[in-house]
């Protein structure tokens, strides 16, 4: 890897020679290079309004946002799962190279294996090309890995505040619960995260900068201030898509994988008639953290960088809010995997959107490409800044989603094929069920759709590391505990 001075030197021509003074190489730099604002929201769906993935949704800010980039329509996430999915962001590799499947600490990524040994983080990697690297909040499963930035401005522990007592559930193994509280937005996390990059946007700084920030909702649990449900009012909530026995044609691996008990299923969810208070609660947290996004926007329009810097807004996977019989992630159909993915280049061509099918795990070639850095031959993803450039553009490429050793879900501009450790298969068609409610696998008509995709399927799946601990059901218990306890 070239250190800072020598590219800065070398990569451009336009920054001096080798007697040049330190001030004015910075003073340079500074000028030819973008910077990267990156926003990550934690557990968000399609729900959005620029996504129309709810016709109930209110993001004007992230709404904003798409009106300045790109919106990718079919952007998925590396693994349906926080720790795992973060994890492949920051490597710039797939859950199936490092074998973390499940949550890490951040500190662990590099133990993971021999190739998470050889990766450089993202932010490292802008780091070590010149930039000043800042964070605040959730950014790996965490916080942030030591090192990993040169200001890290933390992170409240867990996901409160919470209520002094459940609200609506109070099964031990989740933060789910959903109602009012706090009383005031001050006393959330994500509006002191808000400020602390807007301070940070405020300042001068000498060098292109990347900075990123971690909001915590609409992260269980679905609690915010009162204002935000009044934004939803219960009478006009509508219910997503559900099919009762939507699962019986799938396999049983499938139902053992996504089996969660501490959570509600949508069943309970309509005998008790709370399904539309859940719904209201989750797009209540969801226009609490657009309130902040845009609070970070602003301070952006308004600083002396708003024409010089990339803007990314992420969500880590997606969420079912009662779809498939549940309340949660952790699986590999589309509403588990699929969330929001927005990119702004720092001289913004105005509104675009791209139905192509991208990961997140392609987050990492593009952010270097667009601010001019050398590729990193380590890294997996795909540079996606031709679909910035045209959205519509010819693309040979699929997303690929990863649960577990050997389990992986494709998805291409039409289908979504999962295939799972055992064999067992799923096929959808989007074209004619969006909602994935007809497995398609076994029907002989589909054979030929089956192998052109077969080749999307990561030709690598590399053991579970034992850094990398998830339990949360017996199927999962048992791979963990299989990876820590080898014997």
């Amino acid at each position: 890897m070239l250190n800072r001075r020598n590219f800065i030197i070398g990569s451009a021509g336009l920054l001096g020679t080798a007697c040049t003074s330190q001030f004015e190489w910075l003073s340079k730099l500074k000028k030819e290079y973008p910077n990267v604002l990156m926003l990550a929201v934690d557990d968000l769906n399609n729900w959005v309004g620029a996504l129309g993935g709810h016709p109930n949704a209110k993001t004007p800010n992230i709404d904003r946002l798409a009106q300045q980039g790109t919106t990718f329509t079919n952007a998925h996430a590396s693994a349906p799962l926080c720790g795992p999915s973060r994890a492949s962001i920051m490597t710039g590799l797939a859950p199936s190279t490092t074998g973390i499947y499940g949550h890490v600490n951040d500190d662990d990524i590099k133990s993971a294996n021999q190739k998470a040994a050889q990766s450089i983080f993202l932010s490292e990697y802008f780091k070590q090309h010149g930039y000043y690297t800042a964070a605040v909040g959730k950014i790996f499963h965490q916080k942030v890995a030591k090192g990993s930035f040169d200001v890290f401005g933390g992170r409240v522990k867990a996901f409160g505040p919470y209520a002094p007592k459940a609200l609506k559930w109070n099964n031990k193994g989740t933060n789910t619960d959903w109602g009012a509280y706090p009383e005031k937005d001050e006393q959330m996390p994500d509006y002191d995260t808000a400020n602390w990059l807007v301070e940070h946007l405020n300042m001068q700084h000498d060098k292109p900068f990347f900075i990123a920030g971690g909001f915590l909702r609409p992260h269980v649990p679905w609690t915010v201030p009162q204002k935000w449900f009044d934004m939803h009012p219960i009478e006009d909530i509508q219910l997503p898509p559900y099919l009762k026995g939507d699962l019986d044609d799938v396999p049983e691996i499938a139902k053992r994988m996504t089996e969660f008990k501490m959570m509600p299923t949508t069943d309970w969810a309509i005998e008790n008639g709370e399904w539309k208070y859940i719904v209201q609660a989750y797009l209540a947290s969801v226009s609490f953290v657009d309130s902040c996004v845009g609070k970070v926007l602003d301070a952006l329009e308004n600083s002396e960088y708003a024409d010089n810097t990339a803007v990314v807004l992420w969500g880590d996977h997606g969420y079912d809010v009662g779809e498939k019989n549940r309340f949660a992630k952790m699986a590999l159909w589309e509403t588990s995997t699929r969330t929001p993915l927005i990119i702004k280049p720092p001289k913004s061509q105005g509104k675009s959107v791209s139905s192509r099918p991208v990961s997140l795990l392609d987050l990492y070639p593009t952010l270097v490409k667009i601010c001019g850095l050398p590729a990193n031959p380590l890294t997996e993803g795909q540079d996606i800044t031709p679909l910035l450039a045209k959205p519509d553009a010819d693309w040979q490429h699929a997303a690929v989603s990863t649960f577990g050793p050997n389990n992986h879900a494709v998805k291409t501009d039409r289908y979504r094929y999962i295939r799972y450790e055992d064999g067992s298969e799923e096929l959808y068609d989007h074209e004619t069920d969006p909602n994935e409610w007809h497995n398609l696998a076994d029907d002989k008509k589909y054979s030929t759709v089956k192998q052109s995709i077969y080749k999307y399927l990561p030709s690598e799946n590399a053991p579970w590391s034992p850094v990398s601990q998830f339990r949360s059901n017996d199927y999962f218990n048992a791979l963990t505990d299989k990876a820590v306890n080898p014997k």
